[in-house]
């Protein structure tokens, strides 16, 4: 949720009997939980803000040292509201304005939260700075000091924690924005609030069926890559896309290439043609394909072929409005990465402060999906919005992106679904580098697909 919709949940649990003062302590009696594991027992300083967070995070002080732990808490401004005044009450250890000579096993961030609408001060990031330094650990209740809970932002220099804790519901900052890095592990903190029927959601993890008892090359997916003027980057997407359980792979390419293994069919005839196969399942095109008036005839042509469709690379720098207006697209993932995005939003004339309404916006435009990729992957679809937990730092490397283009491909002929298809197709891209380990070639990734999907059946 977003702020205001968090605010407007817990008004109405308020309005039908729930006490404030209750939320709080589910609040920091679970931050307290979380607290017990990441520090082993060892003793713990909680910097507590004047509002709500720093309550929280009075509550959580009360549970640990009622636990035996050595706590103490640094408060440089005294609690502001009743709530706050109440909970700031209940701890009855040692209570410090600032941070000299102080050390532990945790620091827990409860400066702040969710609820500050300005830019941290100086002193108050120099203090989250010193207290970060001096203690093994860290955690922050709901998101880090400083960072926009809505849009993800935050300065530069902020400490990165090591858990941050989410009070009710996950917020956008969790997994998307510049600050993410900041975030650390993501953990939720069950408060009492149900669904709110909201249109964020993070991502399942992907559970993907093993082929139907009769189930053959055709009813498995056939996906057909389009070939351009790098055939290196569609043979790459093509080895991701059978691999990740697509039961026949066609490369419609006029160009071959030394690398073309044996077990993938190169058609080399007029694309039309070959894109008029009513078994295909899907079409993926845009690695490798150039940015030139052949490559244009050949993206119009996919375009006109009536099938599903990835768009992925050139082909996201080849689209205009001109080629897709009035044509159905519900069928359609485009998978940009961050300058990819930007362009196209220019494009179609579409904008948003953030990532997340810049993908919405396009997706609403064209009415497709787009899987805007990075170190926060995000999927817009139908006017929701999917978040992922972040995945292998290691994923930045050349091909990285063609491997998940063919990987979504592949799902997309199985799943005829674009929003399953996304979802598993990034699980699988994920699941794929942790198989891969550090250091890893796309062509390693594309490999490293194959346990994944035997991992995710």
């Amino acid at each position: 949720m977003t702020v205001s919709q968090m605010r407007a949940a817990e008004a109405a649990m308020f309005d039908s009997g729930i006490e404030e003062w209750a939320l709080m302590q589910r609040a920091g009696q679970g931050a307290a939980d979380w607290i017990m594991r990441i520090g082993a027992g060892g003793p713990v300083t909680v910097l507590c803000g004047p509002g709500h967070n720093g309550g929280d995070g009075y509550v959580a002080a009360a549970a640990l040292k009622a636990r035996g732990v050595a706590v103490r808490v640094v408060a440089p401004t005294p609690s502001k509201t009743e709530l706050a005044r109440h909970a700031a009450s209940t701890f009855d250890g040692e209570v410090l304005e600032d941070a000299r000579d102080t050390s532990g096993s945790v620091f827990v961030d409860a400066l702040f939260g969710i609820g500050l609408s300005r830019p941290l001060s100086d002193d108050h990031r120099a203090l989250l700075t010193v207290l970060h330094a001096s203690h093994r650990h860290s955690v922050a209740l709901d998101v880090p000091s400083g960072v926009d809970a809505d849009t993800g932002d935050g300065p530069d220099d902020l400490p990165a924690f090591d858990l941050t804790l989410a009070f009710g519901a996950w917020k956008p900052a969790h997994f998307s924005g510049r600050a993410l890095a900041k975030i650390g592990v993501a953990r939720l903190v069950d408060i009492g609030i149900g669904d709110q029927g909201a249109a964020m959601q993070l991502a399942s993890p992907a559970k993907i069926p093993p082929p139907a008892f009769d189930a053959h090359k055709y009813t498995r997916g056939l996906v057909a890559v389009v070939g351009g003027a790098m055939p290196g980057a569609t043979l790459l997407a093509a080895r991701a896309a059978a691999l990740a359980g697509a039961g026949y792979v066609k490369w419609l390419s006029e160009h071959d290439h030394p690398g073309h293994p044996p077990d993938l069919v190169r058609v080399d005839g007029a694309l039309d043609g070959a894109l008029s196969d009513t078994r295909i399942g899907c079409v993926l095109i845009g690695p490798g394909l150039g940015r030139d008036d052949q490559a244009k005839q050949r993206l119009e042509a996919a375009l006109a072929c009536g099938k599903s469709l990835v768009l992925d690379a050139d082909a996201l720098h080849l689209l205009r409005p001109a080629m897709i207006d009035g044509r159905e697209a519900s069928n359609m993932i485009l998978t940009p990465h961050e300058g990819e995005l930007a362009r196209l939003c220019d494009a179609f004339g579409v904008k948003g402060d953030t990532k997340r309404e810049r993908a919405l916006a396009l997706a609403e435009r064209i009415g497709c999906a787009v899987l805007a990729k990075g170190p926060d992957t995000i999927l817009a679809h139908d006017g929701q919005i999917r978040f992922f937990r972040p995945a292998s730092r290691w994923l930045s490397v050349a091909g990285s992106g063609d491997v998940l283009a063919g990987v979504a491909s592949a799902r997309l002929a199985a799943t005829r679904d674009p929003l399953d298809a996304a979802c598993e197709a990034v699980h699988l891209h994920s699941d794929a580098a942790r198989w891969a380990g550090a250091g890893f070639t796309a062509a390693m990734l594309a490999e490293a697909v194959h346990p994944a999907l035997a991992n995710l059946t």
